[in-house]
């Protein structure tokens, strides 16, 4: 639980660094949309309830996926293919420039 809990520290940290990149506040403001977007998308195409459209994004953007989900229209099928390969690149980038920041604030610590 303590190692839980000092990863997670470290991992807001470098959130808080990576707040202050411009590049980093534009992908951030671009996965909320995607999500959101993906969430709206699945309540009223795919019929899901809000947390399972949410759960479906976030795990499809995370490439973790979701193994029982599968898009029941054709219009769903097209989207998520959609929203696969544009979704996970911005997720991807996101992660990359959180990355960055614990490098960044890593090497200010040793210093």
């Amino acid at each position: 639980m303590i190692s839980f809990l000092l990863t997670l520290k470290r991992l807001l940290k470098g959130l808080w660094h990576a707040l202050k990149l411009k590049q980093f506040q534009a992908l951030l403001v671009l996965v909320l949309m995607t999500l959101l977007s993906g969430t709206i998308f699945y309540v009223k195409e795919e019929g899901l309830s809000v947390i399972d459209a949410i759960y479906v994004c976030v795990t499809t953007l995370s490439t973790v996926g979701h193994p029982t989900f599968v898009p029941q229209t054709s219009l769903g099928k097209i989207f998520t293919m959609v929203y696969i390969v544009v979704g996970t690149g911005l997720f991807l980038g996101m992660i990359g420039y959180i990355a960055y920041a614990l490098i960044k604030e890593m090497s200010r610590d040793d210093e």
